[in-house]
């Protein structure tokens, strides 16, 4: 629709200007980037990404939040199609989409806050990261044949999170005694492997309070907190809300 402004200061050009406001969809867009980076964790988050790439806990540690937390951070940026994922295994790894909207907000951020990227970046980079990287250079102190056990011993506990089994029942079912099974799980995933699976149990809860309808109490017998008064506890210390304000947010 062609609109005719009430005075003619700048000739056609003010009427163009117009025009183009009237496609509301592209400003649109553009509010919504904003609002997505308006959490000061998710634009540091980002801003790290857009420098390399990592893992959930590795950003966890970086940004000093828990991993459920980040994860849901990392869900909004990768829903905008801001940040990518790759797997490796078990592991998936983060880093910021190779689009102009990406890199426009990186540039945004380091000129607003005058932040660049680190000088060392090139020798970060070549650091290996991840087991399989670190067990190609020798620095690993996990076999292959024991790395095949954790990750069995890990896809135990994950595959039924309302089940809980002891450090002993995993001891005698893998061959392994507690002691060398505890470190070597350390080893693998960076986490005791209560504080690992715990994390899975609120990253299970979270999506279960986000995408059903269950009750709170349900939820927390599905992840294998028996007491719903525990499960709250523990989830608002990841999240720093309840589980009912969690839910009542994601609307």
């Amino acid at each position: 629709m062609e609109q005719t402004l009430p005075h003619r200061h700048d000739g056609d050009r003010e009427e163009a200007f117009a025009a183009a406001l009237q496609k509301q969809e592209n400003f649109e867009k553009v509010a919504g980037l904003f609002r997505l980076l308006a959490d000061p964790s998710r634009v540091r988050i980002f801003w790290l990404l857009c420098h390399c790439e990592t893992c959930v806990l590795n950003l966890s540690a970086m940004v000093n939040m828990s991993s459920p937390a980040v994860s849901h951070h990392l869900r909004l940026l990768r829903d905008a199609a801001l940040v990518t994922t790759r797997r490796l295994g078990k592991e998936v790894y983060y880093r910021a989409a190779d689009t102009p909207a990406a890199d426009l907000l990186h540039k945004m951020i380091e000129g607003t806050t005058a932040i660049a990227c680190p000088e060392d970046a090139a020798a970060v980079a070549a650091v290996p990261h991840t087991l399989d990287e670190r067990a190609a250079t020798g620095e690993a102190r996990v076999s292959p044949e024991q790395l095949e056990i954790i990750r069995r011993v890990h896809d135990t506990l994950a595959e039924d999170l309302g089940q809980r089994i002891t450090i002993d029942e995993l001891s005698r079912r893998f061959l392994m005694n507690t002691s060398t099974l505890k470190a070597l799980f350390r080893e693998v995933y960076g986490n005791s492997i209560a504080a690992h699976i715990k994390e899975h149990r609120m990253e299970k809860a979270a999506a279960l309070l986000r995408e059903s309808g269950a009750p709170v109490a349900a939820i927390g017998a599905a992840v294998g907190y028996g007491s719903a008064g525990k499960f709250a506890v523990e989830f608002k210390k990841y999240f720093g809300v309840s589980p009912s304000e969690y839910r009542k947010g994601q609307k």
